[in-house]
C-alpha cells in the first residue's frame, strides 16, 4: 500500500503593516527632540553652569549625567531621551531642561513643541491683554500700574512700573513673577522696605491662590521652584499660612527717586480672583513727585513698558 506523505504548507509571511501617520509623525518629533537636546548640552560650558572643566574632558559641552543632575533628573532617564526612546516627558522636566540649557524663548518654544507638551509659563501661555486695557496702563501714568493674575505673574505694565523695583524690561518674561522676583531678585528685594512682612504676606496669599488651581502644572512649577532656590520661601511656606487681597500701604527705595509711600490696589477684571490691575497711588505730595520723575526717566529710555 503506498502511502503519501503528508505536507504542510507554510502561508507566506505577512507583510508589515505600516506605522500610522501619527506614530511616526511622533518617532520623527522624538528623534528631532534627541538631536536638539544634543546639540544644546554641546554648546554649554561647565563654566557656565559653574562645573569644573577637568582635565580629561573630552565631550563638547556638558555630559549627560551633568545635564541630569542640574536638571534633577535620572541618567538613564535623560539617556533615554538623547537616544529617543518613547518615554513620557513631564511639563516641570521639560521647564528645567530648558533652564540648564540656557534655552532662549524661541528655543524654549521649540522644545515643548516637539516633547508634544503645552509650556505653562507665563511667557507662552498669556491670557489676552486687550488694546484697551493697555490704553489704561498707559493713561494711569505716572502712577505705577500692572496687569497680574492670580500666580503673580506680570502680565504687561505700563513705564513707570517698569522701575518701581529695578529694571523690569531687563528680567526674562519667564521670569516676570512678584513672588520670584521678590524672593530672588536682588533688585526688588533692596527696593522692598518691609521685605520679611512681604515675603511672608505673599506666600499666604499664594497659598490661598492655589487652593483654586491643585494640580495645575503652572501652579505646581512655580512652587517647585520657589522652594528650590528659596530657603525663606520655604520656611513662609511651611506656615501654611492663608490671606486674601486687601488693600494695603507699600514703602518702596526706588534707586532711582528715592523713599514713596503707596497705596497698593487690586483692581478685578473678572468675577473670579484671577487677572486683575494692580496699581500705587501716592500716599502724599512727596511721592506724587518723585513718580513723575520716574516716569520722566522712564520716557527718557530706561524703561520701555510693555508685556508678555
Amino acid at each position: 500500500m503506498t502511502t503519501t506523505a503528508q505536507r504542510t504548507t507554510v502561508p507566506p509571511t505577512a507583510p508589515t503593516a505600516p506605522s500610522p501617520p501619527s506614530a511616526r509623525g511622533a518617532e520623527i518629533r522624538r528623534h528631532e527632540l534627541a538631536a536638539f537636546l544634543r546639540s544644546r548640552r554641546e554648546r554649554i560650558t561647565p563654566e557656565q553652569v559653574g562645573l569644573p572643566r577637568g582635565a580629561r574632558r573630552r565631550t563638547p559641552g556638558l555630559r549627560r549625567e551633568e545635564v541630569a543632575q542640574l536638571s534633577a533628573v535620572g541618567v538613564t532617564w535623560y539617556t533615554w531621551l538623547e537616544q529617543a526612546r518613547n518615554i513620557q516627558v513631564s511639563v516641570q522636566v521639560l521647564d528645567a531642561l530648558a533652564r540648564t540649557l540656557m534655552l532662549d524663548a524661541g528655543e524654549r518654544a521649540h522644545l515643548f513643541q516637539l516633547a508634544g507638551a503645552t509650556d505653562p509659563s507665563p511667557a507662552a501661555d498669556c491670557p489676552s491683554v486687550t488694546p484697551a486695557l493697555r490704553e489704561m496702563l498707559r493713561a494711569l501714568e505716572p502712577v505705577p500700574a500692572c496687569i497680574q493674575n492670580s500666580r503673580y505673574d506680570i502680565l504687561a505694565y505700563n513705564r513707570t512700573y517698569g522701575l518701581l523695583l529695578g529694571d523690569l524690561d531687563a528680567v526674562p518674561p519667564e521670569d516676570r513673577n512678584c513672588m520670584l522676583l521678590v524672593y530672588t531678585n536682588s533688585d526688588w528685594r533692596a527696593a522692598i522696605v518691609h521685605l520679611d512682612e512681604t515675603m511672608r504676606l505673599m506666600a499666604a496669599r499664594l497659598r490661598a491662590s492655589l487652593a483654586g488651581h491643585l494640580g495645575e502644572p503652572a501652579w505646581k512649577m512655580l512652587v517647585k521652584r520657589l522652594q528650590t532656590e528659596s530657603a525663606e520661601f520655604r520656611e513662609n511656606w511651611e506656615r501654611y499660612e492663608v490671606v486674601g487681597h486687601r488693600t494695603k500701604i507699600k514703602e518702596f527705595l526706588n534707586p532711582h527717586v528715592g523713599h514713596l509711600t503707596l497705596e497698593h490696589t487690586d483692581l478685578w477684571l473678572g468675577p473670579d480672583a484671577g487677572p486683575r490691575m494692580v496699581t500705587y497711588t501716592p500716599r502724599n505730595e512727596e511721592t506724587r513727585r518723585r513718580l513723575e520723575k520716574l516716569h520722566e526717566k522712564a520716557l527718557a529710555g530706561a524703561g520701555q513698558g510693555h508685556g508678555a
